[in-house]
């Protein structure tokens, strides 16, 4: 498709290409040109990507979502309005210039399917390019679904080698942020690693909810720490640790190698984080890259695990702020996804007690807020708010309907929901709990099934 910016050209191998086992690596470069780390300059080369292969992890059961993700895929919960949380990782492919990837599907597959389908059908085969939809199913060989992150991998080894890359980009389809892959896979290249891990830095206090690299000096991995009660500092900096993101680069070969040998350990749990990378580690040079932002190395880059209901509220909400730290408008590195044709948002009615308006909100096409008050929320698309009613904290997923007289206030209410006339929703925990799912956090979640037939 011609309006998908494709910045990556060809250039000649660089004049002193790093060799590994025995054999110059070929660069290719982009317009934009990669950040310094302290592995060495890149001056100017850029990674490999034409010979790169993206796998995006898109089959977990998303059950810390509840009843969110019952009846879709993780990755196809809505996000943003008009988005789904698919749509950041599969833009940081294309927006990369990474255009061959594999979609690993698993559970409540079909709306995911459906959206990549009629969203992301825009690589050109005849190009090299492709986006494969790699489902579980059942073979002559191995009879089992997909037993873990390095299972999924394991059991799609014919597509890899049918696709020759030379390196392999493993990332999770359930994350929010904005990366570009090539100056990842540039380090991996100019460090002399077979794997590389993406790392984000957290406060020590807090690294205790993920895996932690324990590193020295030059970012070398010498250890992996799942949820570590005493998490390991970054040298020198005593109260940061470095939390892996469920990212990594592999050199095609070892990957292959690696995914056959945790396959054949009956112990193994066939999972990247807790079996295959801190196995690799012990044999291995792996490499930590850290996170950064994209147009300012110097800063930490934004990145949400929207994993659990808590944290899809926070990250959403977050976007109505005057200046969020996660940029939506931003034209060099834009967020494709699949556009419904709906008509523009429309607010009506403006008389005292009855003022359609949306304050630090966003509003996505066609939503109606009809004599009604929005503020500090997010409406996707189609969502209306009848006469009366008043949305604080919110999000209405698509299709969301809001009788009048309504109060709602820090809540999700799902996918096509009709919430009938004069409904209180968020102003009383207790009730609230006997009729829906109140959070940890106090969010209230809200589901089809939870209210009266319409």
């Amino acid at each position: 498709m011609t309006h998908f910016r494709d910045n990556v050209a060809a250039v000649p191998v660089a004049k002193e290409a790093p060799k590994r086992r025995g054999r110059p690596l070929p660069f290719t470069m982009r317009t934009a040109q990669p950040q310094p780390r302290h592995h060495g300059a890149f001056d100017g080369e850029r990674a490999p990507i034409r010979d790169t292969l993206a796998l995006v992890m898109a089959g977990g059961r998303g059950t810390r979502l509840g009843e969110l993700a019952a009846h879709r895929a993780k990755p196809a919960v809505p996000f943003a309005g008009k988005f789904r949380i698919i749509d950041f990782t599969l833009s940081n492919c294309v927006n990369s210039g990474v255009r061959r990837i594999g979609v690993l599907l698993q559970y409540e597959g079909c709306s995911l399917i459906r959206h990549l389908q009629q969203g992301w059908s825009f690589c050109r085969g005849h190009f090299g390019e492709c986006l494969e939809l790699l489902p579980a199913e059942q073979r002559q060989s191995d009879p089992n679904w997909y037993a873990g992150t390095a299972d999924a991998v394991y059991q799609n080894i014919d597509f890899i080698e049918q696709q020759k890359p030379r390196y392999v980009l493993v990332l999770a389809g359930d994350h929010v942020y904005k990366m570009d892959y090539g100056q990842m896979l540039a380090q991996h290249v100019i460090s002399g690693a077979q794997i590389t891990v993406g790392c984000v830095e957290v406060p020590r206090e807090q690294a205790s909810d993920f895996g932690v690299m324990h590193v020295d000096a030059d970012d070398r991995v010498l250890a992996f720490q799942e949820k570590p009660a005493e998490p390991e500092p970054v040298p020198g900096r005593p109260d940061i640790a470095l939390a892996s993101m469920g990212i990594y680069v592999f050199d095609t070969e070892l990957l292959i190698d690696a995914l056959r040998r945790d396959a054949g350990n009956p112990s193994s749990r066939h999972d990247f984080g807790h079996d295959l990378i801190p196995e690799a580690i012990r044999a291995h040079d792996v490499c930590a890259y850290r996170f950064h932002d994209l147009h300012d190395p110097s800063r930490m880059g934004y990145w949400r695990d929207v994993g659990h209901i808590d944290a899809y509220w926070q990250a959403n909400l977050e976007l109505t702020g005057v200046q969020p730290e996660f940029n939506l408008y931003d034209e060099r590195w834009p967020v494709w996804t699949h556009q419904r044709q709906a008509p523009p948002a429309k607010f009506v009615f403006d008389r005292d007690g009855q003022r359609g308006c949306a304050v630090d909100s966003l509003v996505s096409g066609g939503c109606i807020v009809s004599g009604a008050s929005v503020r500090r929320s997010v409406l996707f698309v189609n969502a209306i708010v009848e006469s009366g009613s008043t949305i604080e904290e919110s999000l209405l997923l698509p299709g969301v309907r809001v009788g009048h007289g309504c109060r709602i206030r820090k809540a999700v209410i799902d996918e096509a929901c009709t919430v009938p006339d004069g409904m209180t929703i968020g102003w009383d925990a207790k009730a609230d709990a006997e009729r829906f799912h109140v959070t940890a956090g106090g969010v209230t979640l809200v589901t089809s099934d939870m209210l009266p037939p319409a």
